[in-house]
């Protein structure tokens, strides 16, 4: 149990923090957002790419990636089986769906990270390498199928695949990772240092960025696609990683990655194709106040 608060402590404290800075104007409100920018365009890639060009790629990494692809799309399909049972609105359920199977990168490194060391790390960094622009898809497919948008289109799901600086520097990570180049140490110490300072700035302005008061409508859909999130989502992740028979420690960051709480650019998605903004915010902040109590129940019990 001591280990389990000595890593989640430190996390949700920063998130906290970022919510108490949002409370007092500090350092100022035009601050967070250009931090958001920084994070997502420089630091995070910078993570990824030191992440990945070092990560030891093999059979089991091939595995990790099919059986978290697979366990979404499962998720996925629940969802829309049971929107056909009982339905919502069509905009309310595109914000249901981002909060069934999309996942905090933040806290999923930083977590991974703290419970399993460099090991944690690579495994996370190769999940989400390949599950970051396959939720695209599926989010965006979503979208086109149960809302009238002009945006979408295939060409539109490419270029918000490969516009992703996330998926860009995955991308740039695994290439220098399998090919016979040699990051100059200048460099590599450089995107160390920016490493470092990722997750928690990222942690703080996901605490900058909940909007608790706005937690008051859609209860039902909330409480679904939060069922999808902690319940759903990880069943089908922990049995389908002990049919592909993985190692333990795969397991563990499997289940870890599937009761993340949802992304905060889920909202920015929302936003861009019409969805539910105020259920988006509600869902973005429901799960991450329950990821707490969560993540110690599935850390104490099943990792």
């Amino acid at each position: 149990m001591e280990q389990i608060f000595s890593s989640l402590i430190p996390i949700f404290s920063l998130i906290v923090m970022g919510y108490l800075f949002k409370k007092i104007s500090f350092p100022s409100n035009d601050f967070w957002p250009m931090a958001d920018k920084l994070t997502y365009y420089i630091l995070m890639p910078a993570l990824l790419i030191f992440t990945l060009s070092k990560a030891k790629l093999d059979s089991n990494s091939v595995d990790l990636v099919l059986v978290s692809i697979f366990a979404i799309f499962l998720t996925m399909f629940f969802l829309i089986i049971f929107n056909k049972i009982s339905p919502t609105l069509n905009n309310s359920f595109t914000s249901v769906v981002q909060g069934g199977i999309r996942f905090n990168t933040y806290v999923f490194l930083a977590l991974s990270s703290s419970l399993f060391g460099e090991k944690g790390l690579i495994f996370s960094a190769i999940i989400i390498t390949f599950a970051i622009p396959i939720l695209n898809i599926f989010c965006i497919t979503i979208f086109a199928i149960y809302s009238e948008n002009s945006k979408i289109s295939f060409s539109y799901i490419l270029k918000s695949i490969f516009k992703n600086p996330l998926i860009i520097s995955c991308i740039i990570g695994a290439m220098i990772n399998i090919s016979t180049i040699q990051i100059p140490v200048s460099i590599e110490n450089l995107l160390k240092i920016l490493s470092g300072a990722a997750l928690p700035l990222g942690l703080i302005s996901i605490g900058y960025n909940l909007v608790i008061k706005e937690i008051n409508s859609g209860k039902k859909d909330i409480i679904l696609s939060s069922f999808a999130k902690f319940l759903l989502l990880p069943f089908f992740i922990y049995f389908i990683g002990k049919m592909f028979e993985l190692e333990e420690v795969m397991i563990s960051i499997l289940v870890l990655f599937a009761i993340m709480p949802t992304a905060p650019t889920s909202f920015i998605l929302a936003r861009q194709l019409n969805g539910n903004l105020s259920l988006m915010t509600s869902i973005i902040t429901v799960q991450t106040i329950l990821a707490v109590p969560i993540l110690i129940f599935y850390i104490k019990y099943l990792i």
